[in-house]
C-alpha cells in the first residue's frame, strides 16, 4: 500500500552505557551500505527498474539502521536513514503534496506488533484524570504492492493524479490515470447520491491483478515484446508512459484505502473511511478487518501470512491501523514514518539473483527439462540454488539467457521459478539457452514432436527415465520405501528393468542395497504384495502414460459402481485412437499417446509381468449402488498401516461406497484410516493438520457396515 522501499527511522532508544567505537571495517562497511542503498533506491524510485528485491534492499536498509545505532557516530545528514524516498523523475510535471504521504515502519512477528503497541502507549494521553490510557482498536488491511498515487477532486470532478514520489513531491500522471475504469473521474459515482465533497484528496494503490497480469505478459510475448517481470513493475512502466493511450491497453485497477484531506473533513475512523469511499464509487480492498484486541490481530497476521496467495493481487504484508483517525494524528510521526500504523511484513517470496548455468533433467516420460542453478539467494527463509525454468518454450518467450540477472519467486510450498529477466542489467556477456541435440541421461538423440512443447528422449532404456518411472509407478500403487534414492540402488545394479520387475524382488536381492535390513525389506515385500489389489485405474494410472494421470484414467476406466468405456486392460490396448477419443474429457493428443504407448513392444512385455504378479487389471462387477447406499460421498480418506485385508480391496469398497482414496494427506483429506504400525508421513502430516483418524471399525462404522 505505502511506497514499498523504505528508509529507517533514525529514532535510538538510549543506552546505559557508553557503546564501543566504531572500527575501520565498520566504517568501510557503514559506507559500502549507504552507496548500494542510495543506488538501488535511485533505481526503484526514479527510474523504476530495481535490480534488487525489495527484501533484499530491507536487509541493506536494516544493517546499516544497526551500524548506525550501534555507533551513532557515523550518522551523517546524507545518511540514508535521514530521509525518506527519492526525487521524482524528469519527464513529468512535479506536483506538490497537501500533506506528507509518509511511509511506514515494519513488524515481521507478534512479539514487533506487540513492542509497537508498548510504544504508542507510553505517548497516547489519558482518557481523564483518574483514567488510565486509552485502548486503541485497530484496523487492519492489505499491504498492496503496486504504485502508490494521490487524487485530488475539486467538487466531485477528478483534477489531479501524482505519484507519490518522495512523500513531498510527486509527478503528475493525470492523463495515464483518467484512462483507468475502476478510477471514478466524478464523485459520487452515483448522480442519485448526496452533494459531492468540496475538496477530497485520496490516496490509493494502482496494481494489476494476477490473472490480468498472466494475460499481459502471454499477449506481449505473441507481440515478441519482453514480458514483465513481476506485477508492480508492470503497473509502474504502464503508469508512467508518455503517451496515455499505452497506458490505457494495460489492465491497471485503482483500489482506494485514506483521505489525504477534505473540505468538509472526512469521517473520523479508519474503518468509517473506507465505507466512504466506497460510497464515493471507488473501488477498496474487500480483505479489511477490524479488531478490538491486538492478539487478535496478531493472530489474522499470522494466518493471513499462510493465506497470502488466495489473494487476487500481489501484497507484501498487511497494514496495522489505530481506527481512531484523531488519535492516530496525536501520536505524530518520527522519523518520516507516523506512529499510529505499522506494516506487518510477509516473508519475502522473490528475490533478484545470477542465472549462473543450466542443467538438463530427464522425467519418466523422457521430457527433459531446464533448471535454473543460481548465485545462492534466500527467499522465503530458505536459501534458493535452483529454480524452475518450466520448458524451452518459457525461456525463448521471456528471453532468459546464462548470466541473466533474473527475478525467482517462491509461493508457499512451490518450487522456486525463474519468472523473468532484468533486462536492462545486462552486459553483452550473457549467453542464450538452447534445448540439448542428446539426452543428458543416456546420449540417445533428442526429438521434438510436432506441435508439442516438449523435447523428448525416447530411449525406453534410459537410465534416468527409468528411476522417475519406478518412484511414480511406486507412489501410485501406495508402496511405501521405494523412494529416489532406493529405486536409482535398484537400477544400478541391475534389480529392475522396468517397474514390473517390483513383484519379481527377493528378499535376498534387497539384503543387497545399502540402508536394507531384515525389517525393511520384509516391509517393502510386504507392500508390494498389497499393491497387487490396488484398482485397475491406480494401476493404470502408474504406468506413466503421456497424459493419463489419476483422473483420465478415472475416466477410461470408471469404478465398479460406474464402469467407464474401457473397464479392464485389454478392452483399452485393443481400442484405437478414435475409440479413445470419445470418452469425454478426453482429446486426440492423449488418445493417440495412449494407442502409441501400447504398440511399444517392451511395454507390451511389462504387462505380461504384471499380468503374472496377479495385478487387477479390470473394474470388478459390482451391482450399481443408489445414492442413498452411498455413505461415504464425498469423503477423501488417505489409508496408513496394515489392515484385515490388503489396502487396495479396502480402497476399492470405500470408492464403491461414494469415497474417495488418496495417496498422501492434505488439507483436503477428511479422514485418516489408521492399521497396525501407521508411523511414516502420513500419521505425522494428519497430526500436524489436526485431521480425525479412524481404525478399521471406526470406519465401518461410519460407513454403516455396508459390505465388506
Amino acid at each position: 500500500m505505502e511506497t514499498k522501499r523504505r528508509e529507517p527511522s533514525t529514532r535510538r532508544e538510549p543506552s546505559a552505557r557508553r557503546e564501543p567505537s566504531a572500527t575501520d571495517a565498520d566504517r568501510r562497511r557503514v559506507e559500502q551500505l549507504r552507496e548500494e542503498i542510495r543506488f538501488h533506491s535511485h533505481r526503484y524510485y526514479v527510474l523504476n527498474r530495481p535490480l534488487i528485491a525489495d527484501g533484499q534492499f530491507d536487509a541493506l536498509v536494516d544493517e546499516l539502521r544497526e551500524l548506525e545505532t550501534a555507533y551513532p557516530e557515523l550518522i551523517t545528514p546524507d545518511s540514508p536513514t535521514q530521509r525518506v524516498g527519492d526525487q521524482p523523475a524528469e519527464g513529468f510535471r512535479k506536483v506538490e503534496h497537501p500533506a506528507p504521504i509518509l511511509s511506514l515502519d515494519k513488524a515481521t512477528t507478534r512479539e514487533e506488533l506487540f513492542a509497537w503497541q508498548a510504544r504508542i502507549g507510553r505517548l497516547l494521553p489519558a482518557e481523564g484524570p483518574d483514567e488510565g490510557t486509552p485502548t486503541p482498536h485497530y484496523v487492519v488491511e492489505p499491504k498492496l504492492d503496486g504504485l502508490t498515487v494521490v487524487l485530488h477532486y475539486r467538487e466531485g470532478q477528478f483534477i489531479l493524479g501524482a505519484t507519490r514520489g518522495d512523500g513531498q513531491v510527486g509527478e503528475d500522471i493525470t492523463a495515464n490515470l483518467r484512462t483507468l475504469p475502476t478510477l471514478p473521474l466524478r464523485i459520487p459515482s452515483d448522480p442519485d447520491a448526496a452533494t459531492p465533497p468540496a475538496y477530497l484528496v485520496v490516496r490509493g494503490e494502482v496494481l494489476i491483478y494476477l490473472d490480468d497480469f498472466e494475460a499481459l505478459n502471454t499477449r506481449l510475448t505473441e507481440a515478441e515484446e519482453a514480458p514483465f517481470a513481476n506485477p508492480r513493475n508492470a503497473a509502474a512502466g504502464s503508469l508512467r508512459q508518455l503517451d496515455p493511450r499505452i497506458t490505457a491497453q494495460r489492465p491497471l485497477r485503482l483500489l482506494a484505502y485514506s483521505v489525504v484531506t477534505g473540505e468538509p473533513a472526512p469521517p473520523g475512523t479508519q474503518s468509517k473511511t473506507l465505507a466512504y469511499l466506497r460510497t464515493l464509487g471507488f473501488l477498496v480492498p474487500d480483505e479489511v478487518a477490524e479488531f478490538e484486541e491486538l492478539d487478535a490481530v496478531a493472530d489474522y497476521c499470522e494466518a493471513m501470512t499462510e493465506r497470502r496467495d488466495e489473494l487476487q493481487y500481489e501484497a507484501d504484508g498487511l497494514v496495522v491501523k489505530i481506527d481512531d483517525l484523531q488519535m492516530q494524528e496525536a501520536l505524530g510521526a518520527v522519523g518520516g514514518r507516523p506512529r499510529g500504523a505499522i506494516a506487518y511484513k510477509f516473508p519475502a517470496q522473490e528475490a533478484i539473483t545470477r542465472l549462473e548455468e543450466v542443467e538438463f533433467s530427464v522425467g519418466r516420460t523422457g521430457v527433459i527439462t531446464p533448471t535454473a542453478l543460481l548465485s545462492p539467494v534466500p527467499i522465503a527463509g530458505v536459501t534458493v540454488r535452483r529454480a524452475s525454468l518450466h520448458n524451452f518454450d518459457a525461456v525463448a518467450d521471456r528471453d532468459i539467457r546464462i548470466g541473466d540477472r533474473v527475478v525467482v519467486k517462491r509461493a508457499g510450498d512451490v518450487i522456486p521459478y525463474v519468472a523473468g529477466p532484468l533486462v536492462e542489467a545486462r552486459d553483452g556477456d550473457e549467453r542464450p539457452i538452447t534445448p540439448p541435440t542428446h539426452c543428458p541421461s543416456c546420449g540417445e538423440p533428442v526429438v521434438r514432436p510436432e506441435g508439442e512443447v516438449a523435447y523428448l528422449c525416447i530411449n525406453a532404456a534410459c537410465p534416468a527415465q527409468l528411476v522417475q518411472k519406478l518412484t511414480y509407478f511406486a507412489g501410485l500403487l501406495d508402496i511405501e520405501g521405494v523412494g529416489e534414492r532406493t529405486a536409482l540402488q535398484m537400477v544400478t545394479q541391475g534389480l529392475i528393468h522396468d517397474p514390473a520387475d517390483l513383484y519379481t524382488l527377493t528378499k535376498e536381492e534387497l539384503l543387497q542395497l545399502e540402508g536394507f535390513a531384515d525389517k525393511k525389506a520384509a516391509n517393502l515385500l510386504s507392500a508390494i504384495a498389497d499393491s497387487k489389489a490396488q484398482p485397475f485405474s491406480r494401476v493404470l494410472a502408474a504406468l506413466g502414460i503421456r497424459g493419463v494421470g489419476s483422473t483420465v484414467a478415472g475416466l477410461l476406466v470408471g469404478s465398479p459402481a460406474a464402469p467407464g468405456r474401457f473397464p479392464s486392460l485389454d478392452a483399452l490396448q485393443s481400442a484405437t485412437a478414435d475409440e479413445i477419443a470419445e470418452v469425454e474429457g478426453l482429446g486426440p493428443i492423449t488418445a493417440a499417446a495412449i494407442v502409441d504407448w501400447f504398440g511399444r513392444p517392451r511395454h507390451q512385455q511389462m504387462l505380461d509381468k504384471l499380468r503374472r504378479a496377479a495385478l487387477t487389471l479390470e473394474v470388478p462387477q459390482a451391482e450399481s449402488a443408489a445414492v442413498g447406499d452411498q455413505p461415504l460421498a464425498g469423503l477423501t480418506f488417505v489409508i496408513t498401516g496394515t489392515l484385515s485385508r490388503p489396502r487396495g480391496e479396502i480402497q476399492a469398497w470405500v470408492e464403491s461406497l461414494g469415497g474417495k482414496v488418496t495417496g498422501s494427506v492434505s488439507s483436503k483429506t477428511d479422514y485418516l484410516v489408521i492399521g497396525e504400525d501407521p508411523g511414516g508421513t502420513k500419521f505425522d502430516r494428519a497430526q500436524a493438520l489436526g485431521l480425525p483418524m479412524l481404525d478399521e471399525a471406526a470406519l465401518r462404522d461410519l460407513a454403516g457396515e455396508s459390505g465388506l
